[in-house]
């Protein structure tokens, strides 16, 4: 009968769970980037400035 190494399957479990949270880390990166491009126009408040929060013209 052969031996359960514990040790390579955690390290596969930490593997894939590094993976996964690369993933979603890219895909959240992802998503904020297409929000940004979307929103690229400088916003004007009502008193005239940009939306920037500089009180400089």
């Amino acid at each position: 009968m052969a031996v359960v190494n514990y040790s390579f399957q955690k390290n596969l479990k930490e593997q894939a769970r590094k993976k996964k949270q690369e993933e979603k880390r890219l895909l959240k990166l992802n998503k904020k980037m297409s929000k940004l491009k979307e929103s690229s126009e400088p916003v004007i408040n009502q008193d005239g400035n940009k939306g920037d929060g500089s009180i400089f013209h």
